[in-house]
């Protein structure tokens, strides 16, 4: 391991953690709700072993992100029946207390990220709310899944995680919601996420993509696209309540 990783001992402490299993770490938190029977079923699926040996194993052997508790954070907060959003991401913050198990999200007392900063200004542009709270449990709670493709990361290490056997998890979930009859509206920013978009019968649920709010693309077409008040009017015209963004 490099210093870098172990520059403090809280960080070592706090981030250096042991599971059995993660399935195991879903029953010791109670479950996950309505989303258990389709992760019973993800568990019985060819990868899902070798996706649980790999993350234990970087999680007992090195400094990951989020904690384990929070790696099912996003189902959790936002159950399968309660979903009328879904944000997609691509994998947690790989920076010391940074991924809270949301996407996009940082928990209070954080500087906010990049991408999330460039959230905010298109926020405050399309609806004129000026977003005080880097924390986005409050979204979570109303029916927006913040769903990241990869739910681990390594210390440092960007898209560590990737191609381990997380983007099956995540495409499986977005099969689920696919099922629901009551329309979703699908949050895809960038090219990533877009590789989701064939699983999505767009008959009765609606697709709203643009480029990642990343600095590096997010004057390509992510300012000026105003998903925040097209989520609201496809909700409010299905019936539904819209989001307090």
């Amino acid at each position: 391991m490099s210093k870098e990783l172990f520059n403090s001992e809280e960080i070592k402490r706090d981030n250096l953690l042991t599971f059995s299993s993660l399935t195991a770490l879903i029953s010791d938190n109670k479950g996950i709700g309505d989303w258990d029977t389709i992760f019973h079923k993800i568990s019985l699926k060819e990868g899902w072993s070798g996706l649980n040996d790999q993350v234990v194993d970087a999680y007992c052997t090195g400094i990951c992100y989020p904690k384990p508790e929070f790696i099912f954070r996003a189902l959790r907060l936002c159950q399968l029946s309660d979903v009328k959003v879904v944000i997609v991401g691509q994998d947690p913050y790989h920076g010391v207390g940074q991924a809270n198990g949301l996407s996009f999200s940082v928990d209070e007392g954080n500087k906010i990220p990049p991408s999330l900063r460039n959230i905010f200004v298109e926020l405050e542009d399309d609806l004129g709310l000026p977003r005080r709270s880097s924390d986005l449990s409050d979204w979570a709670l109303q029916g927006v899944l913040l769903l990241n493709s990869v739910l681990t990361v390594g210390h440092g290490r960007a898209g560590s995680h990737s191609k381990w056997g997380w983007e099956e998890v995540t495409s499986m979930i977005i099969e689920a919601i696919n099922e629901k009859e009551r329309g979703v509206c699908f949050v895809l920013w960038g090219g990533y996420a877009l590789k989701l978009a064939p699983l999505i019968d767009t008959s009765r649920h609606t697709i709203l993509s643009a480029p990642h709010p990343s600095p590096l693309s997010s004057y390509r077409g992510f300012f000026g696209s105003k998903p925040f008040s097209q989520i609201n009017k496809i909700l409010q015209s299905s019936g539904m309540s819209p989001i307090v963004w």
